[in-house]
């Protein structure tokens, strides 16, 4: 990953982070374009921080791209990790769950990708795109969230297939449990020690992104820990 630069979307959040600091550590450029207006996350000289970034507003994302490829001067890998978790049931939720669910978790990695192609094209970049395990099986509740995330490997899949020829790769990951303290804290008689760390998961999405996967696309992996 040395000197590529990399694009994290919802890299304010805790599994965006581990990626950024995975690849800083490795040596790369990134860039984390989030919602939230400020970040705690202090720039670098390899770290661009892009806050106020609607993720669903094509123009917003595209200006955003250009940014970084103005400061990096390029884009060869893209990591679409924004998205969000609700639970509720069809039958006592309301429907615009469903509605959220889809903008935060597909219309966003959609939207990010439309903007990083024309560069990816360029570098034969990689995308992996974050969905979850629930997209395989549904539990109760998960509804409208594993809709929205089996979207994302549709995504995956029909994208790999229009970009092949192009010569960028898409795969995906799909975790179960993420060790956050989020989770933790909605789940604290669970045995954390079974979680995936998102440590964990940043070096399966590195390794993906990396030169080392170039024969690898249209993928999907489940990242399980001991759950």
């Amino acid at each position: 990953m040395r000197d590529k630069v990399v694009v994290v979307t919802g890299g304010f959040g805790v599994l965006g982070q581990a990626i950024a600091e995975a690849a800083l550590a490795a040596g790369a450029f990134v860039a984390l374009p989030g919602r939230e207006a400020k970040s705690r996350i202090a720039e670098q000289e390899r770290l661009l921080v892009l806050g106020g970034v609607d993720l669903t507003d094509f123009a917003a994302v595209k200006q955003a791209f250009e940014t970084v490829a103005t400061r990096f001067g390029k884009i060869d890998g893209l990591a679409n990790v924004a998205g969000g978790f609700r639970w509720q049931t069809l039958g006592d939720g309301g429907l615009d769950g469903w509605t959220e669910q889809f903008r935060m978790n597909l219309l966003t990695a959609a939207t990010a990708t439309k903007a990083a192609l024309p560069y990816l094209r360029t570098s034969q970049g990689a995308i992996v795109n974050v969905a979850s395990a629930p997209a395989k099986k549904a539990g109760a509740g998960m509804g409208a969230y594993a809709a929205s995330k089996s979207g994302v490997l549709r995504l995956t899949e029909s994208l790999a297939e229009e970009e092949k020829n192009a010569g960028v790769r898409v795969n995906a990951v799909l975790p179960t449990i993420i060790d956050t303290p989020r989770n933790r804290a909605d789940m604290p008689k669970a045995d954390f020690t079974r979680w995936v760390k998102p440590e964990e998961i940043a070096k399966a999405i590195l390794f993906l992104l990396s030169s080392d996967a170039k024969a690898i696309t249209g993928a999907e992996l489940l990242i399980s820990g001991r759950t």
